[in-house]
């Protein structure tokens, strides 16, 4: 049996038939430009060197320009909040078999029913890291907030666990943002009737160093952030992801965060981890520190 192909599903959507022109124009002239400039270093026998390795050349001349196109699609917005991070996962932490990963979480939720495993059987995508299970949190309270406080509230009977935030956590202080939303309107579609949605994701890594908001503009047209909820659910499957005070914290980047609940939302989730255990609390989104890391999703298109 074939396996199956993985294709990216960007949030923004396909490119416009006008960018389309402009780009083939632009792009067209520079690639024209660049070959004419190497043709007139050639004398006879390069220029036949070349021709005789046509296919080869022209392959690498593709790699080239794809590459060079690549390079120039990360937006250099908010930049400067970018510092240099060395901090990983540490050494115990290892992802479960997404089965196992359901198995727990219905421990944990009892409510929960139906999950689609065998998606995990595809290949990954490229950013992500594993397969995650991630419970539909419709399937567990009637709004995010409220899901986020179950999840965190369970996550505090199985580790030592600083809850800086409780009581905080309301719709005038917590929120996802745009694009995690979207995203999980898609994934909502694509595994309909699922109580727990397999997930494609990275935990953190990807985006070590970077302020939340950098991370935001950085990442992929199929990637977005994953929130508290999302993250916590991790935590609980994954108990082993925070228990170093020397590995990579975490930002929930997924999620926005109004210090004064007056709807300014200009902070992210975040857990650290320390001798004392876990703790949640928030930091300002425009701040980089090389102790944290955005862990995110990836979607791909369903064949």
């Amino acid at each position: 049996m074939a396996t199956p192909s993985m294709t990216p599903l960007h949030l923004s959507g396909n490119t416009t038939e006008c960018q389309n022109a402009q780009l083939l124009v632009s792009l067209g002239e520079a690639a024209q430009r660049a070959c004419r400039i190497a043709i007139d270093q050639l004398d006879k026998n390069r220029a036949q060197a070349v021709l005789d390795l046509n296919h080869q050349v022209q392959a690498e001349v593709i790699d080239s320009i794809v590459g060079i196109i690549q390079q120039h699609t990360v937006s250099d917005k908010f930049k400067v909040e970018q510092v240099a991070s060395d901090r990983t996962y540490p050494p115990k932490y290892q992802v479960r078999p997404i089965e196992a990963q359901v198995t727990e979480l219905r421990r944990i939720f009892p409510p929960l029913g139906s999950c689609m495993e065998k998606l995990s059987r595809r290949p990954l995508l490229e950013g992500a890291e594993a397969w995650f299970a991630i419970p539909r949190w419709q399937a567990l309270a009637p709004t995010y907030n409220e899901a986020v406080e179950m999840a965190l509230a369970a996550l505090g009977t199985r580790r030592k666990f600083g809850h800086r935030l409780a009581g905080r956590l309301g719709p005038t202080f917590l929120r996802q943002s745009e694009r995690a939303t979207l995203a999980e309107n898609v994934l909502l579609d694509q595994q309909q009737g699922q109580d727990i949605m397999v997930l494609a994701a990275q935990a953190g890594v990807l985006h070590r160093g970077r302020s939340a908001r950098r991370a935001r503009v950085a990442m992929a047209g199929n990637e977005f952030g994953l929130g508290a909820f999302a993250v916590t659910c991790m935590l609980l499957t994954h108990p082993e992801r925070l228990s170093s005070e020397c590995g990579l914290m975490i930002d929930c980047g997924g999620d926005e965060y109004s210090f004064r609940g007056d709807y300014t939302f200009d902070r992210v989730p975040l857990f650290d981890y320390d001798i004392a255990g876990i703790e949640f609390s928030v930091f300002y989104e425009d701040r980089a520190r090389d102790l944290w890391g955005t862990p995110s999703g990836f979607l791909y298109k369903m064949s």
